[in-house]
């Protein structure tokens, strides 16, 4: 019998986010009543956030594969060869709950965990982006979430020395009591030198290495997987703290004791700490797995065997070390100023057993904790259709020249300099493309190759058409990699939905998850990693469908790539691709008539790929002097963002046929805007035309204005100041 001083009650069980069944089950698996150190092992091992259990069913389907993935899904982050020797090695992840309680702690800790992830693999990390989602901007709590979110995310990869090259940032009221805070984080490794999380051989050190273990972040990982209610604030000692100069430190040590071929396996304490990271190295190498807790280093006194096996402290790492490595490696560690501490060693048991001042707190099967956790199909209904909205219903309320000023200065369609300018965008010195264009680039070394980087999705999308919606993540995603030259490798995934439970919210998860399955395939775009975040909701009010997409891609000369700027006057303007016109779901609907309705637009798949194709082929081979893809806002909008890119305006002479407003402002996929000398333009829409895509002259640049048909022109300083006027008076209190 194990040391039980506290009694395990339903309510007890009730608070660790067990299921009366999946407790009876835990019963039934160990055959006497838990300790509270088990139950609390099992409560993190077997929450959503670790275990899955109720997408795995769904994430199964996803397409993984392809010649150049080393590393799919199941590991820290996935691995793909980019050629000559080298991988790229990327994931995203979520801090979602963390962040509305602590927002600046919150976002720290999740940039400092997907660094983590990425150099547990051996890979240096090169780049990183983010996805946020905020509330309404006119709800109390918004600014002040905005404020500590975007200091938290420059805080950390500032400090730690990586680049944000890339991202989003939009509001929504559905994201008032429930905002996201997704980060991804891209490096770089020797393809013949990944790392894994599989231990191997009995009898090997298991060791602790980074910062010292404290009270912070207990029960993080079974907060992420519960919904918001009255008093979240209260969670508070649930977030963890981070220190981006000592990851920073623990970056160098590891990659040091890799170099030096110390590691048999390394896993990133993240969420469930001390926990989830020893079962998995042992479940996944089919070995058992004994600590001893009086090894741990502690930054707090008396800490219990529960709370050491819960902490989500920062900044930590478990490692197998080979035989006879331990003096080597420990050298290492105290030559960078980090703990290391031989903590326990592996098993041929198949056991996981925890042991606290001379008693055994935890002796549990250790396959069943990290490999058969509970799996559920639950139950889930179709997200009803919309009907197309067809353009002639839609009335313009303002004019174009009037709504486009609008648009271009609403909160989801501004610019986010604000924002980006508190990130270090060029430490390390690689940076190609910075944030405000399609994709960020980095060179990769000393060049020529380079790696183009994106995140995506449109939530309402997602909502009104979960299949088309998660279809369309992908498709920009690839859009916005090939508008930049970049040939798009694979994806990383951050899911982000609500409650599981509910048959609608489990109907869009569905949805999203073949939708992005098939776009996948289609576009030879599998997914390579990411992390499914569930239960975001507060009261019973569920977030938008997210289903955030990272893209990567390679550019085998990243000096031939494209940016979107316009870079002369007198060039032609050429549309790739064919417009109906389609305002379902559109911006131009939300922000300027107040209507969130109708079908969003069809993805043709087919078409993605034979136009994105055309176009990329366009800008490698240096035909193109500007691309831009078209997206929220349609054509209007990357107008106007070429115009302002270049300081060069445009004369707009033909309209795509249908209503201006919805010829100027429909979301119609699949479609480029691209720039090129007058005298070459002709040949290139008949040589679009015999590939098959749809390309049409609509103007010329030049100028200092924006001129539509049938408009007022719209002077670029007007363009600028409405563009980059929001988001600073918003934080500085002088707008709602």
């Amino acid at each position: 019998m194990l040391p039980n001083e506290i009694k395990i009650t339903p309510q007890l069980v009730a608070e660790h986010g067990l299921k009366p069944d999946e407790y009876q089950r835990f019963l039934h698996l160990i055959g006497r009543e838990p300790s509270i150190t088990e139950l609390g092992i099992v409560s993190a091992m077997w929450n959503e956030h670790c275990s899955y259990k109720s997408s795995k069913i769904h994430l199964r389907t996803l397409p993984t594969k392809a010649p150049w993935v080393i590393q799919g899904p199941g590991e820290n982050a996935g691995v793909i060869d980019i050629g000559d020797g080298l991988a790229i090695v990327f994931k995203m992840e979520s801090h979602n709950h963390p962040s509305f309680i602590e927002p600046y702690q919150g976002a720290t800790t999740g940039v400092g965990g997907i660094l983590r992830d990425v150099f547990t693999m051996g890979a240096r990390p090169i780049a990183a982006l983010n996805a946020l989602r905020f509330g309404d901007p006119a709800h109390p709590k918004t600014r002040h979430l905005v404020s500590g979110v975007v200091a938290g995310v420059g805080g950390y990869g500032n400090s730690f020395g990586v680049p944000t090259v890339g991202g989003l940032v939009g509001f929504h009221t559905r994201y008032d009591g429930n905002i996201l805070v997704n980060a991804m984080a891209v490096g770089l490794a020797k393809a013949d030198e990944i790392f894994y999380a599989k231990a191997t051989g009995v009898g090997k050190a298991i060791v602790y290495l980074g910062s010292k273990t404290g009270r912070d972040g207990i029960h993080g990982a079974t907060m992420a997987s519960a919904a918001f209610g009255e008093g979240g604030e209260e969670r508070r000692p649930t977030v963890q703290v981070g220190d981006p100069f000592a990851e920073k430190l623990l970056l160098e040590a590891c990659l040091e004791i890799m170099a030096a071929g110390h590691v048999d396996a390394i896993q990133d304490m993240g969420a469930a700490g001390l926990t989830c990271s020893a079962v998995e190295m042992g479940a996944k190498g089919d070995l058992g797995v004994e600590l001893d807790l009086d090894k741990v280093p502690c930054r707090e006194e008396g800490m219990s065997a529960y709370e050491m096996m819960l902490s989500e402290s920062q900044e930590r790492m478990l490692m197998v070390i080979k035989p006879g490595h331990e003096e080597p490696a420990e050298a290492i560690f105290r030559k960078w100023g980090l703990d290391f501490a031989v903590v326990g060693h592996t098993t041929d048991t198949l056991r996981f057993v925890v042991k606290h001042q001379g008693e055994v707190m935890a002796d549990l099967p250790i396959k069943e904790l990290g490999d058969e956790a509970p799996e559920y199909d639950r139950p889930w209904i179709e997200t009803p259709r919309q009907q197309r909205i067809a353009p002639e219903t839609v009335n313009a309320p303002l004019s174009n020249a009037v709504a486009l000023v609008k648009l271009i200065g609403s909160p989801d369609l501004c610019s986010k300099r604000w924002v980006y300018e508190q990130y270090d965008t060029l430490i390390l010195g690689n940076s190609v493309v910075t944030p405000g264009g399609d994709a960020g680039i980095v060179r990769i070394e000393d060049g020529p190759k380079g790696l183009a980087m994106t995140t995506d999705v449109t939530p309402r999308y997602c909502e009104a058409d979960p299949f088309e919606g998660g279809k369309q993540a992908v498709a920009e995603a690839w859009r916005n990699l090939t508008a930049v030259g970049a040939t798009p490798l694979a994806i990383t995934d951050n899911l982000n939905f609500g409650n599981p439970e509910r048959p609608e919210v489990m109907g869009q998860f569905v949805g999203c998850i073949k939708g992005i399955g098939e776009a996948c395939k289609a576009l030879d775009f599998p997914v390579v990693s990411g992390n499914v975040s569930l239960y975001n909701e507060t009261n019973g009010v569920s977030i938008l469908p997210t289903p955030t997409i990272g893209g990567v891609g390679v550019l085998a000369d990243v000096t031939r790539h494209a940016t979107i700027g316009f870079k002369a006057e007198g060039e032609a303007i050429v549309l790739i691709g064919e417009t109906q016109g389609w305002l379902g779901q559109s911006s131009y609907l939300a922000t300027i008539c107040g209507r969130e309705e109708g079908a969003p637009p069809p993805v043709d798949l087919s078409i993605e790929r034979k136009n994105g194709d055309f176009v990329r082929g366009l800008i490698v081979n240096g035909r193109v002097s500007a691309c831009h893809d078209l997206s929220d806002g349609g054509l209007a909008l990357a107008l106007a963002e070429m115009a302002m890119a270049g300081k060069i305006g445009a004369t707009v002479t033909a309209l795509p046929a249908g209503p201006a407003h919805a010829a100027l402002f429909g979301e119609d996929q699949a479609r480029y805007l691209v720039t090129l000398p007058a005298a070459a333009a002709e040949a290139l829409v008949a040589e679009a035309k015999a590939a098959g895509v749809a390309a049409a002259i609509i103007g010329t640049t030049g100028g200092t204005a924006l001129n539509l048909p049938g408009e007022a022109p719209i002077s670029l300083a007007t363009l600028n100041n409405a563009h980059e006027a929001w988001f600073p008076a918003y934080m500085s209190g002088k707008s709602a």
